[in-house]
């Protein structure tokens, strides 16, 4: 999970090209498939907790990694590439150019995507 985050954080924000500025998106769209079948280490599965608050007193949500699998298969790799962009006013803009999709099939043929195994 980490490390495809960091590579997919990187090819969004455009670090990886040579032409990079920091205040300018010049990023990537990347499309990711099998979106679904992200593994983590360890005892990471069980306790692992991904935790919502709904702003009122007693409202924390913990849901652990294997649920969270289960129920949202994509949110965890979205949530980590997220925490890897900058936190600024291009954040919103490179956060819609991540495209994952559960299984093989997707949508994105027109667009003529180059595979990137890591």
């Amino acid at each position: 999970l980490g490390r495809l985050a960091t590579s997919i954080a990187r090819m969004i924000s455009g670090r990886d090209r040579v032409d990079f500025t920091p205040h300018i998106d010049n990023g990537a769209n990347v499309i990711v498939v099998n979106a679904d079948k992200i593994t983590v280490t360890g005892t990471k599965e069980a306790s692992k907790m991904y935790r919502t608050h709904s702003q009122y007193m007693g409202g924390l949500k913990e849901t652990p990694f294997g649920k969270m699998k289960v129920k949202y298969p994509t949110h965890m790799l979205r949530h980590a590439v997220e925490g890897m962009l900058p936190k600024n006013r291009l954040t919103s803009d490179m956060s819609k150019r991540l495209k994952l999709v559960v299984g093989v099939n997707h949508e994105f043929e027109a667009q003529k995507p180059q595979t990137i195994t890591l």
